[in-house]
């Protein structure tokens, strides 16, 4: 059965630096976290002390409301997918996921029942012979998913699992993983960064930047509201537009780009002042484009020029100026076409106020 995972001011202390500063995880029984960020933000440390890898200069971890903050790895049984495992080269595939129950001491008898059915949950049954040297990249990367599973774990712990030389795609991983977790009913902290394909199974995000949680919460949350322009694009793609504030109100702010256009957004983080430096925050896919004025598309629209049209397969994404030379990105599904958009003329865009979020210089990072 799946078990709370739970951290409280979780810290180390490396050569006089702090690596991990108060990470506090909150990880409900059977819940998916995906703790995002780029390198040298701590994510391979949380997850080295998570799996009790290595110990915590400060805080503590808990387990169903137990601490395990100095209960070693093999003791606490969780399934762990470290940065750049590997499997035994002298071991078949099947040896290798069967390793964690010999080390437990399964019997033969049970062993054999619980290695297979790893093998089959992770579909390798017809490489299991096979020795990780011949063996696919994809049947390599199964086989550690398999033995971190093999021993039916309370907790998994993946570390950069769309970062290593599978070849599968990183929608077929989480198919994968989201098919894994459900078999085995476990509490999942996936550590990534790449986010996009983290976003559509897990139930929480954690952000880190050097050592600390820039934001947390539920996964919609910080997708459509991220605490500043760093979250906001460390969760996907965004246009980042320089500008002034030329109004402010409660909840929302008139920005006068450097560009020249003056657009509304969301009123965001904290610090926004009056005719003070912001930015204004957007997503690719929240800006509609049009081949037409921006007198005719309607009010909000602003004139630009497209530079290039590249297809991405189920998307165009296309690349614009606007005002006296910003570029700024949209991407517009590719079922519908071009219709009439020509890389080098003229065309206009436009967004819905609510889809643009402004914030602080000194919040982007």
């Amino acid at each position: 059965m799946a078990a709370a995972l739970k951290t409280s001011r979780l810290s180390r202390r490396f050569r006089g630096d702090w690596v991990l500063d108060k990470v506090n995880l909150d990880c409900g029984p059977g819940s998916v976290t995906a703790v995002v960020g780029g390198a040298g933000s701590g994510k391979t440390v949380l997850m080295r002390l998570l799996a009790g890898l290595d110990r915590p200069t400060e805080g503590i971890v808990e387990l169903a409301g137990t601490d395990v903050t100095r209960v070693p790895a093999w003791r606490r049984g969780f399934g762990v997918v470290q940065q750049g495992d590997q499997l035994f080269p002298q071991m078949t595939l099947r040896e290798n996921v069967a390793l964690p129950l010999r080390m437990r001491g399964v019997k033969r008898g049970q062993r054999t029942v619980m290695v297979e059915a790893a093998l089959d949950m992770l579909q390798i049954g017809e490489d299991a012979a096979t020795r990780p040297a011949d063996a696919s990249a994809e049947a390599a990367f199964r086989a550690m998913l398999a033995r971190a599973a093999v021993f039916g774990p309370d907790v998994l712990l993946l570390d950069e699992p769309f970062g290593g030389e599978s070849t599968l795609e990183p929608e077929a991983i989480i198919g994968l993983l989201r098919q894994m977790q459900s078999m085995l009913v476990a509490t999942v902290v996936l550590a990534t960064r790449h986010a996009v394909p983290a976003l559509a199974w897990c139930d929480q995000v954690v952000v880190l930047r050097q050592g600390e949680v820039e934001q947390a919460g539920p996964t919609g949350e910080l997708f459509y509201r991220p605490k500043n322009a760093f979250v906001a694009e460390v969760l996907g793609e965004v246009n980042r537009l320089a500008g002034v504030v030329a109004t402010l109100e409660e909840d929302w702010v008139s920005v006068r780009l450097d560009c020249g256009p003056v657009v509304d957004a969301v009123r965001g983080g904290v610090g926004l002042e009056a005719d003070k430096p912001c930015v204004v925050v957007l997503r690719p896919n929240t800006i509609a484009i049009a081949s037409l004025p921006a007198r005719e598309m309607g009010e909000g629209a602003i004139d630009a020029r497209l530079l290039d049209a590249q297809f991405w397969g189920d998307c165009y994404r296309l690349r614009l100026l606007i005002g006296t030379g910003t570029e700024l990105v949209v991407r517009r599904p590719a079922i519908g076409g071009l219709r009439g958009l020509v890389p080098g003329r003229e065309a206009s865009i436009a967004w819905q106020p609510h889809h643009a979020m402004a914030f602080r210089p000194e919040a982007e990072g």
